[in-house]
């Protein structure tokens, strides 16, 4: 297969797969097309895992700081090393007691902006080393807290034995360490049993395909799967240049349109064919702030 391979896969990820295991699947599918993912999702977990190919890779960065959507599950009464089902017991609590008020409670404490410390078992470096890597060897090491945002939370299922529910994150949430500090807030302990990914940015589940899937087709029916790097950007709104105008554009050039919105816009050329992203600033000049070479006919 051609290397020159271009757009977004959304891969619906198996569990007892890393992330970048997966990633070399699809890479080997697509005949070891430069590559990467945008965000690892632990073993265990399920669900999407956007990949992206060729100069989609300059959306990635984009797709990072994207809001996450998860499906989880929880048990109560123990805590493990690794926040999951894959960990060692490590504390045990006695039940929660709930009470009729207590989901709307609960929901209302971890909604909005909040500190959140990093779990040993993670990919994150603290002095040139994983965290996980120390974890390994008995170390638990100070972490510094970071600012999460809990968008949505909505619980579907909370008794005195667990719970399950779909929530809306920043990035750098980790749904491990939400499940322990929800668990507290109870007056228990617990750990996570089940987590799908279900939607990054704009991206859903519902669009994604499974790795027995793509090695069923054919060449030509997974390009097809592959969603064009525009696809990441349809939060900003569109600007049609004419052919002047989008010579000038892809020259490097800067100049004036009539648009004075001082922001960010998708630039099409008359064909309406995607040029790359644009800033507008206040005055009406227009300078380039990325440009995708494939997508404009360059490569």
């Amino acid at each position: 297969m051609n290397a020159s391979v271009h757009g977004i896969l959304l891969l619906d990820k198996p569990a007892g797969m890393t992330s970048n295991a997966a990633l070399q699947q699809v890479r080997r599918l697509f005949g070891r097309a430069k590559a990467g993912h945008t965000g690892s999702l632990d073993p265990m977990a399920t669900g999407l895992l956007p990949i992206c190919f060729g100069e989609a890779t300059r959306v990635s960065g984009l797709l990072l700081d994207a809001h996450k959507a998860y499906q989880a599950e929880a048990a109560f009464g123990q805590r493990r090393d690794t926040g999951d089902a894959t960990g060692a017991v490590v504390a045990e609590a006695a039940f929660p007691v709930i009470e009729d008020d207590t989901p709307s409670r609960l929901r209302q404490a971890f909604l909005g902006r909040q500190e959140q410390i990093p779990p040993m078992y993670s990919a994150l470096k603290q002095d040139g080393q994983r965290l996980y890597a120390l974890a390994r060897q008995g170390k638990e090491v100070t972490r510094k807290p970071r600012v999460i945002e809990i968008a949505e939370l909505q619980l579907q299922r909370l008794d005195n034995q667990g719970m399950a529910f779909a929530v809306r994150c920043s990035k750098g949430t980790y749904v491990r360490v939400l499940i322990e500090d929800m668990a507290r807030w109870l007056g228990s302990e617990g750990y996570m049993t089940a987590l799908r990914r279900t939607a990054v940015g704009i991206f859903s589940l519902e669009q994604a395909v499974t790795l027995a899937e793509l090695e069923a087709m054919d060449e030509t029916q997974r390009r097809v799967c592959l969603k064009p790097a525009e696809a990441a950007l349809m939060d900003y709104p569109a600007l049609s240049l004419d052919a002047s105008q989008a010579r000038r554009l892809l020259q490097g050039q800067r100049f004036h349109v009539q648009e004075t919105d001082n922001q960010v816009f998708r630039a099409h050329d008359p064909e309406g064919r995607f040029l790359g992203l644009v800033r507008v600033d206040a005055r009406g000049l227009l300078q380039v702030e990325r440009i995708f070479p494939h997508s404009a006919g360059l490569l």
